[in-house]
């Protein structure tokens, strides 16, 4: 390293130690204001407005037109602030908000139908190691923009870049949908305001930082948004680590909640009060079986008893609220038989699995569900559950080493050295969060199982009121047995509020929840920056035309249109957003397959055999990205009952959202068959035509092998 990036470094480093103590002095003011008498309706919206203005401060003072500057921030990032960085564009909304809630309802392992959070934990950390050894380096050294310029230069020709860019817009809109969907949550439960509303505040935050800079700006909003969503994750757990075990060190102590926790489980098993919700939600599940016998009728009938009710209460003169009740659950009947088909079905299958013990959660130490000694059912069970515990963190490892978001940061290190070296400090980053995150989950299952299940319904705390109100799925609370004692099966929490209600349960000033908010806020503004420019880039930069040596000679005028481009992604995105297609989770999940299957083939098959074609990485990519949408689509539930047909069509087992674990293995054989059927083929053909064989290159290649383009292994 020279002199002047020394002096860049240190300048760097003293700054980012000025806006941490800055940081820390703001969350003294705003805890002093608190005790002081500031009212929480100031407190979320101060946190919102403080910390979105200075990303949009931050995204300002990073404008640029330079493409060099816009695409790769000039390529002299320094490896720690692009670890940061890195670690800021990959703790998401899903990895900040949601994760802990995977490991709190699904336990390490989870079920059949819902592997447990550790795969997450798993899957995403080895990912990075794929990263670092295979991907990272490889692509640094050939000096590219983005993902789909690997595919150009390497392969040649228009289709390569076309179907990447096609992938890189598909992968990274269904995750920037899900980091939206985060913003709106967030942004509404600090503020207030509607959800929808929520999700335009927060969308001008993405815009300031991403749209006026591009990566030059992203990268250093991205650097101080880590140091808030870090400062927001250590402290709550940190604080109830103390409060149940006397010692902050939560990823260290955690385990011995883990005992406490079995034991708890085992008297819930056991409780009358238990029993008897399970048995009543059985009762409801058999009830909605008998009305899908025969759906029309029952339709039928639930709308005439209604209607007759309402003639009942009006010849009665009742107060007109009880007649507006009963209209309002007229209009709610489902509209045909079809739509009561789908409800109805949805409802017997969500009673079924509340009627089953822990309201249907799996034990959160199991090490998988069912037993392999135990019934047929206990095995298969058993089988299907660690088959997509295995198959999930399959896709999770690739599709990490194949997000182009991802794999583009670290085109902006000054070399290959400095992009090795930044990838071991994103992974030191992320596990900082990621080994306090199993820990979060089990100590928040703890203080709702010791502390709030038992609790009078009259004296429940105001959290779950508030969270309900902001979206009535991430919090349902329900009398079931009617003895106005909350069971634990009668409380059912969302995997998107477990982080963001973790301050309000663990009794902590209202300002920690502000800065958790904050938190959660930053995690999917980074992430949602990083992956509106992929969007942006692959829409312009990478449908531009190319030179001769299979890059794009960009220009200001590309700047500008990727910066348009990228402001109507964003406004689409969040029109999908308002929807509420999945929780977060799901949706990433799902971004990650389509990722793994799109590109992990093509990059590893292009970058160590030189026999890799242009055709074959052509037909391997829309096998393997149609084999994985294709096998979403016939197996996602949702879409099965809107068919009408019938639950099921899994292959082997696997849910849908695991996926890539078809299309990844089928990226690679349809690359390797079709490229040795062109090198094969033609020598082929020569001998039976008996005609001379052509001489080898040096480099061993044929004439009309697609290697005329530079080579990826060579230095520069």
């Amino acid at each position: 390293m020279n002199v002047e990036a020394r002096g860049y470094e240190s300048r760097l480093r003293r700054a980012l130690l000025l806006f941490i103590a800055g940081f820390l002095a703001f969350l003294a003011l705003m805890a002093w204001a608190e005790q002081a008498g500031l009212s929480r309706a100031w407190i979320g919206p101060i946190f919102l407005f403080a910390t979105v203005m200075l990303y949009a401060m931050i995204g300002i003072w990073g404008r640029t037109t330079d493409p060099d500057e816009f695409y790769v921030a000039g390529r002299r990032i320094p490896p720690m602030f692009n670890g940061m960085a890195t670690a800021a564009d990959w703790m998401s909304a899903a990895s900040f908000i949601s994760l802990s809630g995977a490991l709190y309802l699904q336990g390490f392992a989870g079920t059949a139908t819902q592997p447990g959070g550790l795969a997450y934990v798993l899957g995403w950390t080895g990912g990075f190691c794929l990263v670092a050894l295979l991907i990272a380096p490889r692509l640094r050294t050939m000096r590219l923009y983005t993902v789909p310029d690997f595919f150009a230069v390497r392969f040649g020709g228009y289709w390569p870049r076309l179907l990447a860019a096609a992938g890189a817009v598909g992968c990274s809109f269904m995750y920037v949908v899900a980091q939206i969907y985060g913003i709106g949550l967030i942004a509404s439960r600090l503020t207030g305001v509607q959800f929808e509303i929520g999700i335009l505040l927060g969308l001008g935050g993405v815009l300031l930082c991403s749209f006026l800079g591009g990566m030059r700006a992203i990268t250093w909003t991205q650097v101080s948004q880590y140091v808030v969503l870090l400062l927001a994750f250590m402290i709550p757990v940190s604080w109830l680590a103390y409060k149940q075990l006397g010692t902050p060190l939560a990823p260290v102590a955690y385990g011995a909640q883990l005992p406490k926790i079995e034991r708890l489980e085992k008297a819930l098993i056991e409780s009358p009060a238990e029993q008897a919700v399970s048995a009543i939600y059985q009762e409801r599940a058999q009830e909605y079986a008998a009305r899908l016998r025969d759906p029309a009728a029952a339709l039928a009938s639930d709308r005439a008893q209604l209607e007759e009710r309402i003639r009942m209460l009006k010849a009665q003169g009742v107060d007109f609220s009880l007649i507006m009740q009963a209209r309002r659950e007229l209009a709610a009947l489902p509209r045909n038989a079809a739509d009561a088909v789908e409800r109805w079905t949805r409802a017997m299958n969500e009673a079924n699995e509340r009627a089953k013990p822990l309201g249907g959660l799996p034990r959160h130490g199991q090490a998988f569900a069912g037993d392999p000694d135990g019934s047929p059912a206990e095995q298969q069970e058993f089988k299907a559950s660690r088959l997509n515990f295995m198959a999930l963190m399959f896709c999770l490892m690739v599709g990490t080493a194949s997000l182009p978001h991802l794999l583009t940061r670290f085109y902006t290190t000054q070399g290959v050295a400095e992009t090795r070296s930044s990838v071991a400090w994103s992974l030191g980053f992320i596990s900082l969060l990621y080994l306090a995150t199993p820990a979060l989950a089990v100590l928040v299952k703890y203080e709702i199982m010791q502390g709030l299940v038992g609790s009078s319904f009259d004296a429940l705390p105001n959290w779950i009121a508030q969270w309900g109100r902001v979206d009535p799925s991430l919090v349902s609370v329900a009398d079931v047995n009617g003895d106005r004692i909350l069971q634990f099966g009668e409380i059912r929490l969302g995997a998107d509020m477990i982080m963001l209600a973790t301050p309000e349960l663990g009794g902590l000033p209202y300002v920690v929840s502000g800065l958790v908010a904050a938190g959660g806020l930053a995690a999917a503004l980074s992430t949602a920056d990083g992956l509106l420019l992929t969007i942006s880039n692959a829409l312009v930069h990478d449908t531009a035309p190319t030179g001769p040596d299979g890059m794009v000679r960009t220009s200001e005028n590309h700047v500008i249109l990727s910066k348009f481009a990228l402001l109507a992604t964003a406004m689409l995105a969040a029109f999908v957003a308002v929807l509420k297609p999945a929780e977060i989770i799901s949706l990433v999940t799902a971004s990650f397959s389509l990722a793994a299957s799109t590109f992990f083939p093509g990059l590893v098959m292009g970058i160590f055999w030189r026999g890799t074609t242009r055709r074959g990485v052509v037909a391997g990519m829309l096998a393997g990205a149609g084999l994985t949408v294709a096998y979403m689509l016939l197996a996602s539930p949702a879409l099965r009952a809107w068919w009408g047909a019938a639950p099921g069509g899994l292959w082997a087992g696997v849910l849908p959202m695991s996926a890539g674990v078809f299309g990844v293995p089928a990226g690679f054989a349809v690359i390797a068959l079709v490229s040795l059927g062109e090198r094969v083929w033609p020598v082929l053909r020569m001998r039976r035509q008996k005609m001379p064989l052509p001489a080898p290159a040096s480099d061993g290649s044929l004439p009309g092998d697609a290697l005329s383009v530079p080579d990826p292994h060579r230095k520069g």
